[in-house]
């Protein structure tokens, strides 16, 4: 069964502003999906009940939160916007808890927000990339709203579901 992606939803001007940068960097034979905050990468497939229960019972306890935009980084061959807010490491910290024994190594490294704006280019062009986002990165905050959850299918996903940040605490 293919696996699952979680990913943070973000209000629509975020959204918007950061699939522009994407549509703009990123190699077009190879834009396959809007832009995203991964939280997990590949979640076993079979596990999307227990995915999409704890997701609710996660993000149910959260209201809506502000991240901020601190800046784009090289990956080497691209260029990501680093993105930080204590309510997202928390979020990440409690989902990661209860999925610790399905993490594949990748997830299971250090958490690092960002947003990919552009891979799998030449590092000259990656650099040129780098300095013009950093002139411009578009809005310097935005707010998380909830989880989105997708079927991995090889190189597009399917959305399956998106969990509402409810705030019943």
């Amino acid at each position: 069964m293919p696996p699952l992606v979680v990913t943070l939803a973000v209000d629509e001007t975020a959204r918007a502003a950061w699939n522009a940068l994407r549509r703009r960097w990123f190699p077009p034979e190879r834009l396959v999906v809007d832009a995203h905050l991964t939280l997990f990468h590949a979640l076993p497939g079979e596990h999307l009940a227990a995915v999409l229960a704890d997701g609710a019972e996660v993000a149910g306890d959260l209201e809506p939160f502000e991240l901020t935009v601190t800046g784009a980084r090289s990956l080497g061959r691209g260029v990501a916007l680093d993105v930080t807010a204590e309510p997202l490491l928390r979020l990440h910290a409690g989902l990661r808890a209860r999925w610790k024994d399905w993490l594949t190594r990748q997830d299971a490294q250090r958490f690092a927000p960002h947003v990919t704006v552009q891979n799998k280019v030449h590092p000259d062009v990656a650099a040129a990339t780098l300095e013009a986002v950093r002139r411009d990165p578009g809005p310097r905050t935005a707010t998380a709203t909830g989880l989105d959850v997708w079927r991995y299918l090889g190189g597009p996903w399917e959305h399956l579901a998106g969990v509402p940040l409810a705030g019943r605490r």
